[in-house]
């Protein structure tokens, strides 16, 4: 400290410009010997000494604390911020006073009130401090001890793939819809397993001289396109196999009229999708009721005359009473049988579309190919068939496809293979066996082929253009009907409306 302490009182050091003094420097300084407080000589200013009154009580921001006896004063305690000089001789601290209001008294010195409580640290100094309520305490108690009970976990194993993009099946799908998966795939490789269990048994040395007798019957018969459908099989097209089929996505069979058993009929199927599974299932099958709906009538599915040449699936497609859709075949079956032996009460079955359409098929919209087919019309004329459009709603949902818009390159190469092979290769996806998002199995999304009403054709065998045009016309007419009369029903999620592009 220095020789010429720096005066304590406020209005001293306002005369010397200097700032408030602190309570706490100006006890310390107060504690002092004499010598040091006032001056170099020990003495002090009489001028500066102030009375000491006897005080019962001192307030120090509020709080009344007793002093009791003869206890002295302390000068430096107010109720302003302003700290006071303290007496420079005989001060004496009694206590401690704390932000949270605590005041350091002798031991078992009562405060007459309950929310104090005492302490004492090591030296026996006496401490009081206010206690909590007695509601906190009990909640503080209740919540440790709730931390305490709470079970701690690990982290999860295999949570991260409940993330994954791939959704995966469960394994407790039920056995109905593996039995509908099982007979949608069995169709869908049909021709791929055929032809690796005809190379299978190739490797049979055994099997030669069977094998090679068949493969050139396969190769030179005209099961296909001789209209005869000897082989077709009732039996076959009714098992329970087609039904699972069906039901997989699920599919339905509408009719907008009755058909007159004593008529030939050629049906138009469009779109054509990606496989057309909604024509296999309505018209290669009995799944979904063709003979109820419409009694009498044989029908038999088209499709391309080399299907017939592969192995071990052509006996499956001819057991199910497809055919080739070549003019020879078509002619074949409207001319041959049926209740007249002319082919009455016999049907046939045209995707119109055909490969090209095909590479348009898109969820939610339906573009034909039909405004320059007109090939089926003239043999309808020819043959004296009648026209029945059928639309199929959500055939062409039931997979997702490249946009060949957006890749021109990949959509030229593809109409390249289709000219040059007579068929295209949609680069297509859709869902799994065991997943939901990658796979060649399609979508389980409804499909619903609705048969409009038949267009009355008068047989000529020499069409000319205007009549085929004509009657044109109004399948076209008759296949836009089906549309509006039944979008808002089968097809509430379109993204468009039915367009006619080629």
């Amino acid at each position: 400290m220095s020789l010429n302490p720096e005066p304590a009182a406020p209005e001293e050091r306002a005369e010397l410009d200097l700032p408030p003094k602190s309570y706490a420097d100006a006890a310390e300084e107060a504690l002092q010997p004499a010598s040091h407080a006032n001056g170099t000589d020990g003495t002090v200013d009489d001028t500066k000494k102030r009375p000491r009154t006897k005080l019962d009580h001192v307030k120090a921001n509020g709080l009344s604390i007793s002093a009791g006896g003869d206890a002295e004063s302390l000068e430096g305690v107010g109720q302003d911020a302003s700290p006071k000089s303290p007496t420079a001789k005989g001060h004496r601290r009694k206590g401690s006073r704390s932000s949270q209001g605590s005041v350091g008294r002798k031991h078992g010195e009562q405060m007459g009130a309950d929310v104090f409580e005492k302490h004492s640290n090591g030296h026996g100094d006496a401490l009081i401090s206010v206690k909590p309520p007695q509601e906190l305490e009990r909640d503080r108690r209740t919540d440790l001890k709730r931390r305490n009970s709470e079970l701690k976990s690990g982290r999860q194993a295999g949570a991260g793939w409940a993330r994954s993009k791939i959704r995966f099946a469960p394994m407790n799908i039920p056995l109905q819809r593996r039995l509908q998966t099982l007979a949608v795939l069995m169709h869908t490789l049909s021709i791929v397993g055929g032809l690796a269990i005809f190379f299978f048994l190739c490797s049979i040395p055994l099997l030669w001289p069977i094998l090679l007798p068949y493969t050139v019957y396969v190769l030179f018969s005209n099961a296909g396109t001789s209209g005869e459908l000897s082989l077709r099989s009732e039996r076959l097209r009714r098992l329970p196999v087609w039904s699972l089929f069906a039901s997989y996505f699920p599919a339905r069979l509408h009719r907008s009229q009755e058909l007159e058993p004593t008529r030939k009929y050629i049906f138009g199927y469009h779109p054509h999708g990606i496989i057309s599974h909604g024509a296999f299932a309505a018209f290669a099958t009995e799944a979904l009721g063709f003979s109820q709906l419409f009694p009498g009538i044989t029908n038999a599915l088209l499709t391309l005359d080399s299907n017939f040449r592969y192995p071990i699936y052509r006996e499956y497609a001819l057991r199910l009473g497809m055919a080739s859709v070549s003019r020879e075949s078509c002619e074949n079956i409207l001319s041959k049988g049926g209740q007249n032996g002319e082919g009455m009460g016999r049907a046939i079955t045209i995707v119109v579309g055909g490969a090209r359409e095909s590479l348009d098929a898109r969820p939610g919209v339906i573009r034909l190919v039909l405004r320059r087919r007109k090939g089926f019309v003239k043999m309808a004329i020819r043959t004296g068939a009648d026209l029945v459009p059928v639309l199929a709603f959500g055939e062409n949902d039931i997979y997702e496809q490249v946009d060949g818009q957006s890749h021109p390159y990949l959509h030229k190469l593809q109409m390249l293979v289709k000219k040059v092979m007579g068929f295209t290769v949609p680069i297509f996806h859709a869902r799994g066996i065991f997943n939901y998002d990658v796979g060649m199995m399609p979508y389980r999304r409804p499909i619903n082929i609705v048969v409009g009403r038949p267009i009355r054709v008068v047989q000529d065998k020499h069409p000319d253009n205007d009549l085929i045009n004509e009657v044109h016309d109004k399948y076209i007419n008759e296949l836009l009907r089906l549309w509006e009369e039944h979008k808002d029903t089968f097809a509430k999620h379109r993204q468009g409306e039915l367009e006619i592009v080629e």
